[in-house]
């Protein structure tokens, strides 16, 4: 495989991998419901609503601002202090159309794009380390997510099967 055909490889993975864990988060909430996704353990812990909103707006400062040169304000320090009653469908609507967002500009995201130096909440770095962070960070999250929600839950949210693969998928690419 080439650097350009690696390149692509890689940004239409990263891509895959975002919508399979935005499509986890997703069910998650649905199963904890409104007052479930704002229990916080302690004060140390986040609640499954804040991941969510922190992960919509890394995402949009990230992929939507950093990659996709949009002007983006965000409170960070909001993200983790939100605290319920706040409705989570506004929550859910907004984060869907950013992870939609983003996955657009990931999958049109050219190599010369990912090879590109790009500033981004105040680091230097690549797009392709940009995408990789997005990625890596979206799942760190959503383990965390799952995590809570088999807590509170006892609900089984596994997407594999009992061989490591992904249900419903035989073969093919995990992501």
């Amino acid at each position: 495989m080439d650097e350009r055909a690696l390149l692509t490889d890689f940004a239409a993975s990263a891509a895959r991998k975002i919508d399979q864990d935005r499509k986890q988060i997703v069910r998650c909430l649905s199963l904890l419901g409104e007052a479930a996704a704002w229990t916080r353990p302690n004060e140390q812990c986040n609640s499954a609503a804040n991941q969510v909103l922190h992960l919509t707006g890394n995402v949009r400062q990230w992929i939507l601002g950093g990659l996709g040169n949009e002007n983006i304000m965000r409170d960070r320090a909001a993200e983790f202090a939100a605290r319920p009653p706040r409705p989570l469908a506004p929550i859910l609507a907004e984060f869907e159309r950013t992870i939609d967002a983003a996955i657009q500009v990931v999958h049109s995201i050219t190599p010369e794009a990912l090879a590109r130096e790009y500033s981004i909440q105040g680091y230097r770095l690549s797009g392709l380390l940009a995408v990789f962070h997005v990625a890596e960070h979206f799942s760190f999250h959503t383990g965390q997510i799952v995590h809570i929600t088999k807590t509170i839950t006892c609900a089984d949210v596994s997407l594999y099967d009992a061989k490591g693969q992904l249900a419903g998928q035989a073969g093919g690419k995990p992501w």
